[in-house]
């Protein structure tokens, strides 16, 4: 049996990217000093770099009509494992300076959106053996404010804790909002998600 040709579209190559790009921005951050500051830049750019990936792989699944079965779960994944290993490394490596940390409680609250938002999709398959992931405006401001929040603190930008608050709120009420429209899913499948234009978060 061949493989799918849909599987490794440009769309799902550049969701493989982000989550392959993972490993080399912690090596970065993990080595880097006061005296190797040339590798906070580093990292900045190799974040920034994931991050227009994503808007770019949603972008390609629009135009190009690259939208698969598997893009819809891979681009969502690709963004959470990044943005939870990203986020994860920012809070406890030691050598960047304490106000340019994200809190462990920071931290917590981003990985628990996502773990309710996997968890939630993985109960909805199982009860109806079908799950249509679509993206609303909410989440993908969510995801935006997540992805800019690092790339302030990397480049150590004054106003770092205003839009770290700023995406905090975010994250919570587009958690908030994930549970109000799993549980409408949940309860009945006929009913089809809110879907809105575009590709990104959900």
């Amino acid at each position: 049996m061949g493989v799918d040709p849909l599987m490794f579209t440009l769309a799902n190559r550049l969701s493989i990217f982000r989550i392959l790009i993972i490993p080399v921005f912690i090596t970065t951050i993990l080595y880097y000093t006061a005296e190797k500051d040339y590798l906070r830049l580093l990292a900045a750019g190799i974040f920034l770099l994931a991050a227009l990936s994503d808007g770019l792989d949603g972008y390609i699944a629009r135009v190009m009509g690259q939208r698969t079965k598997l893009g819809s779960f891979l681009d969502p994944l690709a963004d959470k494992l990044l943005l939870a290993a990203v986020y994860t490394c920012l809070s406890l490596v030691q050598t960047l300076p304490a106000q340019f940390k994200f809190p462990a409680w920071v931290v917590i609250i981003v990985i628990s959106r996502d773990v309710i938002i996997l968890l939630g999709s993985a109960i909805i398959y199982m009860a109806h053996q079908e799950l249509y992931i679509y993206p609303t405006r909410l989440g993908k401001t969510t995801t935006f404010l997540q992805m800019a929040t690092v790339v302030i603190l990397l480049l150590q930008l004054p106003f770092f804790a205003t839009v770290m608050y700023i995406m905090v709120a975010f994250t919570v009420i587009s958690g908030l909002d994930y549970i109000r429209r799993g549980s409408k899913l949940f309860n009945n499948h006929e009913l089809a998600p809110e879907k809105e234009q575009g590709g990104g978060d959900v």
